[in-house]
């Protein structure tokens, strides 16, 4: 994270999730950052640091899920040399390089559980153990952390420790989704369309149009404000004409009308497969029934044919006793026995006499 990151925006969710940073900011204490993908969770790490009495010493930063889990406890804490093959000679891990500073831990719920136990001695007593020492080295880290996962879930599933997250909660920033800041949309487009016009040599820019804007403003933003930049500068891009406001959102890439299709792959190659509803085994529609209503058909005749598949498991589920399948399906007992008699499912010599009687 450089210097010159800055966060951007006037919603009032968005200012309030500001606001708390800068008030955590002052305080050795652990704090989560909460928020989901592109968010800027980096950011509001980097404002607690820079506003904290440690803004001098180093900002290290780990995403916990770019390492497989036998390296991300040497990277966290070191290792001295002789500790596994190929360790030639000692090196220092994140902890010993953020020594005074702010240790940031990106996507902190990847973390294996037995790294999770090195971490929570870490933030207890302040010192950690290189991989291969068994002399403890103290450390004075500040530990930011951020998730996009609930983490008092994971904890009650057994996912992850909860004596650590209670350590690291002392404060808990929860960022809003680009969709719950539909006033920041315009700030945000504009600044990243002014940046883009300039590394692409534009000598104006003249913005976006009232359309563009409009298409900006609804989009649901799954990606939030990472999304956002990247279709602002895709759109640029693609524009290409600094002479005229941009006109033409881009929001996927991949829109194209020779785009492969999958839709015939997966119709052809449908799978009926059991289920279970109500502690009960049932089968789902027949894999011809998929294909025709995924097709242009007769709606009667589709209509007809799950009727039929749904009275006859409905059946099924009732062990074929027809007053507690009439009752189950809402129908009354002659109708369904209508419905029978029009798919042929009446049991063979089972004349109406007979059936009422069951």
């Amino acid at each position: 994270m450089g210097k010159n990151n800055f966060v951007i925006g006037q919603s009032t969710a968005f200012l309030d999730a500001v606001e708390q940073a800068s008030r955590a900011a002052s305080l050795n204490r652990p704090v989560l950052v909460i928020g989901e993908r592109g968010t800027g969770k980096e950011l509001i790490a980097e404002r607690l640091h820079r506003l904290s009495s440690r803004w001098a010493s180093p900002l290290v930063t780990l995403n916990c899920a770019t390492l497989p889990e036998n390296l991300i406890e040497s990277e966290l804490f070191g290792y001295e040399a002789g500790a596994f093959t190929g360790a030639m000679r000692a090196k220092t891990g994140r902890f010993e390089q953020a020594e005074g500073g702010t240790l940031f831990l990106d996507e902190l719920a990847t973390l294996s559980s037995s790294a999770q136990e090195r971490l929570l001695r870490a933030v207890e007593y302040g010192e950690i153990n290189r991989i291969g020492s068994i002399r403890p080295t103290k450390v004075d880290v500040r530990i930011v952390a951020a998730t996009n996962e609930d983490l008092p879930s994971l904890a009650a599933r057994g996912q992850f420790r909860s004596d650590l997250l209670d350590r690291l909660s002392f404060e808990v920033i929860t960022l809003p989704p680009l969709r719950y800041r539909q006033e920041d949309i315009p700030l945000l487009a504009e600044y990243f369309g002014r940046h883009m016009a300039l590394e692409l040599g534009w000598d104006n820019w003249l913005g976006f149009t009232a359309e563009a804007m409009v298409i900006l403003k609804e989009h649901s933003w799954p990606g939030n404000v990472r999304e956002l930049r990247n279709v602002v500068e895709r759109s640029l891009y693609r524009w290409g004409d600094a002479t005229k406001p941009i006109n033409h959102i881009v929001l996927d890439p991949f829109t194209s009308p020779w785009r492969p299709v999958q839709e015939a792959t997966i119709v052809e190659n449908v799978t009926v497969k059991d289920t279970v509803i109500a502690g009960k085994k049932v089968s789902l529609p027949p894999s011809d029934f998929i294909k025709k209503a995924l097709q242009d058909g007769d709606l009667k005749a589709l209509c007809q044919d799950y009727e039929r598949h749904c009275v006859e498991q409905a059946l099924q589920r009732h062990c074929y006793n027809q007053r507690a399948t009439a009752k189950a399906l809402h129908l009354s007992y002659d109708q369904l026995r209508h419905i029978l008699r029009r798919y042929d499912l009446l049991p063979a010599g089972n004349s109406i006499s007979q059936a009422k009687k069951d």
